[in-house]
This record gives structure tokens, C-alpha cells and sequence, in this order.
């Protein structure tokens, strides 16, 4: 299954072919191309060039592990990203390891490289659901991460599944049209709430 966006103004077709489904299909992601997402994830931009994202990932073959990850998740996601083939922590580091002050861009860089990394994965027909609903202090006890970098997202991934098989709450939501606030609603131009020219 696909959903398309219908834009207003012509965009690129990986934008307009990405969504995030909540059902996924039984069917493993090739190592391939989980390296080739990552990749594209490394390739983002950021402040000063410093990557600050780290991601830790478990593959449903690997049942402990994925099970330790999945328990990272509230339990609202957990209920329907236990079916995803590939589960992935998105953590930043806090501070700058050039100098050790804040980084004040960091939520917003791991931001930047995971939509790089959807974008490589609607390429290769793949799906990723990014989700804020995650436990962060539990997945700093499960794993260790260190006190100056933070567990901030997840993301689910893997090819689209079939929503009739989905509980009838995901079905809706996998089904229903994409929709998105029109551009004057937020591009705005002379002040506060005022539709730039080029918006309206």
C-alpha cells in the first residue's frame, strides 16, 4: 500500500510518496540496505559539522535484542511497532565535543539526519514511522548511554503491511487521506500570523 500526497506546489517524488504506516508487513530489511540508511543519516548536515546523532538499532530476528529496544517504547507504540522489522533509538549528543558547550542544535541535527535517513528508505520502497513516545531514562539504563547525550526518538522500519490485518484504531489510520495545513498558515511574511506573499 501507498499513499501519495496531493501537494499544492510540485515537490520531489520521495516527499510525496513518504508516509509513516503503523502497520508493516512480515518481511526483513536486507543489512544492505539498513547500511545504505545509515549512510544517508551520516551524510546529514549539522552545526559545526558534528553529527551529533547516534542511533541504536535491533532487527526482530534478534529476539533479545529487540525485545530490550521495544521496551524502550511506551506502550501505545509498543503495541503496534512490535511488528516492525527494524526498531531504532535516536539519541544527540548534549554538548559539543569540539568545546564542550551546549549544543543548542542538537535535537534539531539528529532531526535532519533522520529524515535523510527516511528519505533513502522511501527510495528503496521502506517505510520509517519516527516516533517521540519513548521511555528515555529507561533506554539509558538499557544501554548505558552516557549522562551528557540523550534518548530523544524511535523509529520503526521496514515495507508497508496490509491495514485490514491491522486492530481497527491502526486501520483508520493507515487508510485514511494524507493531510497537511496549506502553506499560509505557517510561512509567514510581515509579522506574526500574516501569510508571506509567496504563501498565499
Amino acid at each position: 500500500m501507498s499513499k501519495h500526497a496531493t501537494p499544492d506546489h510540485p515537490i520531489h517524488e520521495l516527499l510525496s510518496k513518504r508516509w509513516s504506516p503503523y502497520v508493516f508487513a512480515d518481511r526483513p530489511v536486507a543489512p544492505a540496505d539498513l547500511n545504505s540508511l545509515f549512510e544517508a543519516a551520516r551524510w546529514a548536515a549539522s552545526s559545526y559539522n558534528e553529527q551529533p546523532w547516534r542511533f541504536i538499532v535491533a532487527a526482530r530476528g534478534q529476539d533479545a535484542a529487540f525485545k530490550k529496544l521495544l521496551g524502550c517504547l511506551v506502550e501505545a507504540n509498543q503495541a503496534w511497532a512490535r511488528q516492525a522489522p527494524v526498531l531504532a533509538l535516536g539519541v544527540f549528543a548534549r554538548t559539543f565535543q569540539r568545546n564542550g558547550k551546549p549544543n543548542k542544535a542538537a535535537a534539531h541535527d539528529l532531526g535532519l539526519a533522520a529524515a535523510s535517513l527516511t528519505f533513502e528508505a522511501t527510495a528503496r520502497g521502506l517505510c520509517v514511522h519516527q516516533m517521540i513516545g519513548i521511555d528515555p531514562e529507561q533506554a539509558r539504563a538499557a544501554y548505558s548511554i552516557p549522562e551528557d547525550h540523550e534518548a530523544f526518538t524511535a523509529l520503526a522500519i521496514g515495507y508497508p503491511g496490509d491495514p485490514a490485518q491491522a486492530p481497527e484504531a491502526l486501520r483508520g489510520r493507515d487508510t485514511a487521506p494524507r493531510a497537511r495545513k496549506p502553506l499560509a498558515e505557517f510561512v509567514f511574511g510581515e509579522s506574526w500570523g500574516v501569510a508571506a506573499d509567496l504563501a498565499r
